[in-house]
């Protein structure tokens, strides 16, 4: 899940809500739409091939 912040940065949130803390896990920050999509990618293959 990608949000774009005030500061025209982009932030990859993990899908699931953290059990402990109750919201969704900060996986990066990227400077552009296209580099977080690139890392959600890595992250989700990551997550079916570790």
């Amino acid at each position: 899940m990608i949000r774009k912040l005030k500061s025209g940065e982009y932030r990859l949130y993990s899908r699931k809500i953290d059990p402990k803390t109750h919201k969704r896990r900060n996986l990066g920050t990227f400077n552009s739409r296209e580099e977080a999509e690139k890392h959600e990618r890595e992250v989700q293959y990551f997550k079916r091939h570790a």
